[in-house]
């Protein structure tokens, strides 16, 4: 099946051939995401007016909606320009006014006759004692009025488009559904008791009262699933072509990583056991590893990690371990090179720094096998960079590097193990969404030796007393990061933010006591600003966001955040984990800006009340929403349209396992169950599964 099935060619079709939409309409349509049919029957409506008939506005308490049959009365056209044009009409009990703006009236004469009965339906409001109705939804005679719904649907709109217009449009679309083969579990379909696709929609479109709005309907239910079935199938297919890429199987002897247990000063979490097991099974497995290591800031992955590439190279091939950015990439060598000695593993770096015959020599040492553990940036992705064996590679901080990417290192190794690994707690409904092709190992548990972070609000209005307690804090030998707010529209804003403060600190602390970095900065500064940082020579360092990520300087233990409350809540997570690395007690201090909004406040308060990254993001998904936690545009995740990531948790975990149970019976959906999963695929715009199942 090499295009779109046949069946689906209604759905794909032009707008402008649905009742009541002209190519200018449908230009207003595109600019809420709706380019044909297909997009505008998954446009679900969003709350409904009851239309029932009632025998009199008095049955109802204004304001409020009514359909009532009425008799037209006296037209009292406008006195002055910018004046409403009246007409009196009386239902069974009373009598009230509608009321137009702008009309002209032999239009209004023509659909309101004096003398004639007609049924009008809207908002009934009262305004200066008197009952009215201001620009009725409906006015129809008598024998028309079954047209209107008892329950009518109200979709979100935009400029130019109108409620009227998308009932039409949608009455026609839906009048235009094909019945299409069921690809959902018989067993699981029965079970849930959800419609079929046709009948959902039929439904969604047409709900009899305000619970068909709810998303825990059957109809929406079923329909939210289709689209996290189509989602998770994609990422099942992914992961059964990457697995279906031979892997090469590397057993580890425990001679390296035994002497690394050795010279620990203390013993793995449970956590860390756990994942090092799982990774293990995975490296010795002749598939190829696609891992997830999630832990929170301090769970102690660099060690995971480590006993993960020193396990490839007692099987005789390579590891690389790439980061972000240089200083992380350094941070990472540092980190690891003192185990890697003491097991006697050859380390080394590549960064775009490398030039020359200094470069040339890391590669040749490279394709020789003589460095078994690289530590790198993108830097190694050079199309010269090539290795005599690689078996695993570790990414650091993921979501700047997407699925794409992790294809292009596969291909550099024949059979490239992957781990990944990410300090950002993501609730377990987007890790799912974005990590869905992956299998995740998780560090729930902090290693010990490390201190709990006491964490206090403070105003900035107490500025003085801030900067008084950090000169003691200084004067007792600690150091302490001061992170400069976040400006949204510009780095440079953020850099004059950064500055000014560093000039006041110097003012109050001295010249050499403090330190700046900021994201406008030339590298090698930056670098050297870090560096008199790391050795202890300044002891405060204003920074910008720029340290959020990895850097480690376990005897900084006070964190200071400016204007707190502009801050994402995993972002304070993060930057809150930058201090609490040493045996010194630590505090983090958020300076907001009063007065608090309500939103703001309770971000702050997590923060006090929890250092469990996991329970955070599920707090900042429940604020935030799916798309902003993790930054849509460059994380992978998708933009459902029906389904809801933050409310739907359970319904994407079972599309997940239904997926992959679908595959592992019948792996390239040959039959009719998997024939029913290409025609979703397809309708769900889906091509790229499309090309795997090709490809397989």
């Amino acid at each position: 099946m090499t295009g779109r099935p046949e069946v689906l060619f209604p759905l794909f079709g032009a707008l402008t051939k649905l009742d009541g939409i002209g190519p200018k309409t449908a230009q207003n349509l595109e600019t809420m995401g709706i380019e044909k049919p297909r997009d505008l029957l998954m446009t679900l409506p969003s709350s409904g007016v009851d239309r029932t008939r009632k025998k009199s506005i008095r049955d109802i308490v204004a304001p409020a909606f009514i359909t009532v049959e009425v008799t037209v009365g006296a037209h009292q056209p406008p006195r002055s320009r910018g004046r409403p044009y009246r007409v009196q009409v009386t239902d069974a009990q009373t009598t009230f006014q509608l009321v137009f703006f702008h009309a002209r009236g032999d239009y209004l004469q023509k659909l309101l006759p004096t003398g004639q009965r007609r049924v009008v339906s809207g908002k009934v409001e009262i305004f200066d004692s008197i009952a009215q109705i201001v620009h009725p939804d409906h006015v129809l005679p008598v024998s028309e009025a079954a047209d209107i719904p008892a329950f009518e649907p109200v979709y979100p709109l935009t400029a130019g488009i109108s409620q009227k217009l998308m009932w039409k449009a949608t009455r026609d679309a839906l009048a235009r559904i094909p019945d299409l083969p069921e690809w959902i579990d018989p067993a699981l379909q029965k079970r849930e008791g959800w419609p079929d696709w046709m009948a959902a929609m039929a439904r969604v479109h047409g709900p009899a009262s305000s619970d068909d709005l709810s998303p825990d309907q059957p109809a929406r239910q079923r329909l939210a699933y289709d689209e996290l079935m189509a989602h998770q199938l994609t990422l099942a297919l992914a992961r059964a072509t990457a697995r279906r890429a031979k892997g090469q199987a590397s057993y580890g002897t425990g001679t390296l990583t035994s002497r690394i247990l050795q010279a620990l000063p203390y013993d793995p979490t449970a956590a860390q056991t756990r994942a090092i097991a799982e990774i293990g099974t995975d490296l010795a497995s002749d598939l190829r590893m696609n891992r997830l290591l999630q832990g929170d800031v301090g769970a102690g992955k660099t060690l995971v990690a480590l006993m993960a590439l020193l396990h490839v190279v007692e099987a005789g091939g390579q590891g690389v371990m790439m980061a972000p950015t240089e200083i992380l990439a350094r941070q990472h060598l540092e980190g690891l090179r003192p185990l890697a000695e003491s097991a006697g593993v050859v380390l080394d770096i590549l960064t775009g720094r490398d030039k020359g015959a200094e470069r040339a020599a890391k590669l040749a040492a490279l394709a020789q096998g003589d460095i078994q553990i690289l530590v790198g940036t993108h830097a190694v992705f050079q199309k010269d960079v090539v290795f005599a064996d690689l078996r695993l590679a570790v990414i650091d901080e993921q979501h700047r590097f997407g699925v794409a990417q992790r294809m292009e290192l596969g291909a550099k190794g024949a059979a490239t193990d992957v781990l990944v690994m990410t300090a950002t707690p993501i609730p377990r409904s987007l890790a799912l969404a974005q990590y869905g092709d992956m299998d995740v190992s998780i560090l729930d548990e902090k290693p010990p030796g490390r201190s709990p972070v006491q964490t206090a609000l403070i105003a900035a209005g107490r500025m003085d007393e801030i900067v008084d307690r950090l000169r003691k804090a200084v004067a007792e030998g600690r150091q302490a990061y001061w992170v400069c707010p976040l400006v949204e529209e510009s780095e440079v804003v953020e850099m004059t933010a950064a500055e000014e403060r560093f000039k006041r600190l110097r003012a109050a602390l001295g010249e050499d006591v403090v330190g700046l970095v900021h994201g406008q900065m030339p590298v090698a500064e930056k670098d050297a600003a870090m560096a008199r940082f790391v050795a202890g020579q300044t002891k405060v360092l204003v920074a910008t966001t720029v340290i959020e990520v990895g850097v480690n300087v376990p005897n900084a233990s006070i964190m200071m955040i400016e204007q707190a409350e502009s801050f994402g809540l995993a972002q304070l997570h993060q930057l809150r984990g930058r201090v609490g690395r040493g045996s010194a007690a630590s505090t983090c201090l958020l300076i907001y800006q009063a007065p608090l909004s309500e939103s703001g406040r309770r971000r702050l308060e997590i923060l006090r009340e929890t250092e469990d990254g996991f329970r955070i993001s599920e707090e900042d998904l429940a604020m935030r929403g799916a798309g902003d936690v993790i930054g849509t545009a460059q994380s992978g995740v998708p933009r459902f349209r029906i389904a809801d990531l933050e409310r739907q948790t359970a319904l994407m975990a079972l599309a997940q396992s239904d997926a992959r149970k679908l595959l592992a019976d019948d792996p390239s959906l040959e039959s009719a169950r998997g024939q029913a999963a290409r025609v979703l695929l397809w309708l769900m715009e889906q091509d790229k599964a499309i090309r795997l199942i090709s490809v397989g």
